[in-house]
């Protein structure tokens, strides 16, 4: 049975390399809307690239994206707009290079956002989650045990063919090697894109992401580090997040997913130093702290997901925990209960273990602090102190390598959410299931 399995991973991954020796990592599909989505690849040399695209089951029509020809100074990474697609549809495609096809083991496909609005109910979906990916290269790794393992882990997750996929941080390890270069930089993360193991998924689902320290600097690195602008051009090259609201400056922006709206969050571009003498010192930073807000309270979604590297609602103030910052997290969470904004979640990674956290608030409904970590990096545990006094729920705390696939369904006024965290094998580790009508201050 082992040797059958080793032969099928084998003969899935295998094209990839003989196949496609133009084709460095990808291609990857990025922020879909109903309107357009984006497609990413990265070559090995300068080529010219474009996709062709038409929707499943009707391939008598084809349609072409703009051609680009890749280069060193993009790190050979090109994305194109697939732009003459319509709502609520399912396409395939194919990448070209340099005029010629590119043969792949698996699909190549992608889908639009339904138009639902006025017509129907908001359809169902489901994501995956997961935090904290280390990719091993022994000759820039510091020396002992390897601290990436479980590569397969992503051959899980699409397995379960989530419509899109949500990155939370460390989703690349930045080493001593890596952080003080350009150049080091972006080898650090054309060794992750290029894991065979990811290829599929890539290529399948949508991918959103923010960052967290290690892949925007060192270690609990913050507003001071000397690259972070070499740092944020890297993120923007291989990610396909559809707007950055603050030009130029750091990784936050937003996405709708059907109904819900999803804050990806930046804890680290405008974060003063964490031993910095200044109890009124920057978290998020006033400027996204108050674009945050105001966004949350325009927001008409029923589950309104705050993303974001480390945990807010955990009150024990460890490691790098928004409790380390505690007037910065009083603030928030009381503008938050002051605008009586409905339906906030928050989805974070860092810890490498994965908990449900509940925050009981007097006169109001409860916070969720949903934290999933660790991918394929190193294990740990809470402190014993965390364990007595953070408001984990019983059953919820995970420590290997796991994932989530959280699905939204019901009717539009009355949206649940399933949570249920998978190990790397992809069996479930346990589930839970959170209405939004419970995200909502209780009427006199």
């Amino acid at each position: 049975m082992k040797m059958k399995r080793l032969l099928s991973f084998v003969l899935f991954f295998t094209p990839f390399f003989t196949a496609n020796a133009q084709v460095k990592s990808g291609p990857m599909v990025g922020y879909s809307t109903m309107r357009e989505v984006l497609l990413w690849v990265q070559t090995e040399q300068a080529a010219e690239v474009y996709f062709k695209y038409h929707e499943i089951d009707r391939d008598n029509k084809s349609f072409v994206t703009e051609k680009m020809t890749s280069s060193k100074s993009d790190a050979y990474i090109i994305k194109l707009i697939a732009d003459e697609v319509l709502p609520s549809k399912k396409y395939e495609y194919e990448l070209y290079i340099d005029g010629k096809k590119m043969d792949f083991s698996y699909p190549l496909s992608f889908q639009t956002q339904t138009l639902w609005q006025y017509r129907t109910d908001p359809p169902e979906f489901k994501f995956a989650v997961g935090s904290c990916t280390y990719t091993n290269e022994e000759r820039f790794d510091r020396p002992g045990r390897p601290y990436g393992g479980e590569n397969g882990i992503f051959k899980s997750i699409y397995d379960d063919k989530p419509d899109f996929m949500l990155w939370t941080g460390d989703n690349v390890y930045l080493r001593e090697p890596d952080w003080n270069s350009r150049t080091g930089i972006y080898h650090r993360y054309a060794e992750f894109r290029k894991m065979p193991e990811l290829q599929p998924l890539w290529a399948n689902t949508s991918h959103y992401a923010i960052w967290d320290d290690h892949d925007y600097g060192p270690n609990d690195s913050d507003r001071s580090f000397w690259n972070k602008d070499i740092t944020l051009e890297a993120f923007k090259k291989n990610w396909g997040n559809p707007n950055y609201v603050f030009e130029n400056e750091g990784i936050t922006g937003t996405f709708f997913w059907q109904d819900c709206q999803f804050f990806l969050m930046d804890d680290r571009y405008f974060r003063a130093p964490n031993y910095l003498k200044d109890d009124a010192k920057d978290y998020f930073g006033q400027k996204q702290e108050d674009w945050l807000i105001d966004a949350l309270a325009s927001s008409s979604a029923p589950f309104k997901f705050v993303v974001t590297g480390g945990q807010v609602i955990n009150p024990v103030a460890v490691f790098e925990n928004m409790s380390t910052f505690p007037e910065a997290r009083t603030r928030l969470l009381k503008r938050i209960e002051e605008n009586n904004i409905s339906g906030v979640l928050f989805i974070t990674g860092d810890r490498h273990s994965t908990v449900l956290q509940k925050l009981e608030r007097a006169e109001t409904y409860p916070l969720y602090d949903i934290t999933i970590s660790p991918l394929t990096s190193g294990t740990a545990s809470p402190i014993d102190e965390e364990m007595i006094n953070s408001p984990m729920v019983e059953g919820t705390l995970v420590k290997e390598h796991n994932y989530a696939m959280m699905e939204v369904s019901g009717k539009r006024t009355d949206r649940n959410l399933k949570i249920d965290v998978m190990n790397a094998a992809g069996s479930l580790l346990w589930t839970y299931n959170i209405k939004a009508n419970d995200l909502r201050k209780p009427r006199d």
